[in-house]
């Protein structure tokens, strides 16, 4: 029995783009069990939806199974190839370049950062929080924040 498609689901066109960016089974081993599509649809139902990988429904696939591919993924950087691979067709498919020819620096953030070294001096450590005292912190209850007398 199919399982029922979710709204995070990829659609046909969809796949169709990203399935050349994803990298296919390595030859030899132990074939695959899980199509790529489906991979990719669970890892895609895991971040629309916010979820933890172990609340990944039960008629997809393991959620081990999923978060492996996604972790090895994006440690050999197919993540990012996708992400600049669909950047630049969108970009192109705007009429603008692939590539940004410029970027945007924010003067307020390198004030504040002068500042605050300034500040502190070179080589000075910030002030660290305080131990507390030798008996502990009072404990506020019914001896109306006194801590209680123990022993007398």
């Amino acid at each position: 029995m199919p399982r029922r498609r979710s709204p995070s689901d990829l659609t046909d066109a969809e796949w169709a783009v990203l399935a050349p960016l994803v990298p296919a089974p390595k030859p030899g081993g132990r074939p695959a069990l899980h199509p790529r599509r489906e991979i990719v649809d669970a890892v895609l139902y895991v971040l629309r939806n916010g979820i933890v990988w172990r609340a990944l429904p039960h008629d997809l696939m393991p959620w081990q199974t999923a978060y492996d591919y996604f972790r090895q993924w994006r440690l050999d950087g197919t993540w990012a190839c996708l992400n600049d691979t669909l950047r630049e067709r969108e970009r192109v498919r705007q009429g603008r370049a692939a590539q940004p020819t410029g970027a945007v620096l924010d003067s307020q953030s390198a004030k504040t950062t002068e500042r605050g070294a300034s500040l502190l001096g070179r080589g000075q450590a910030p002030e660290r929080a305080q131990a507390p005292p030798p008996g502990g912190y009072p404990r506020v209850g019914a001896s109306g924040g006194r801590p209680p007398r123990l022993g007398r």
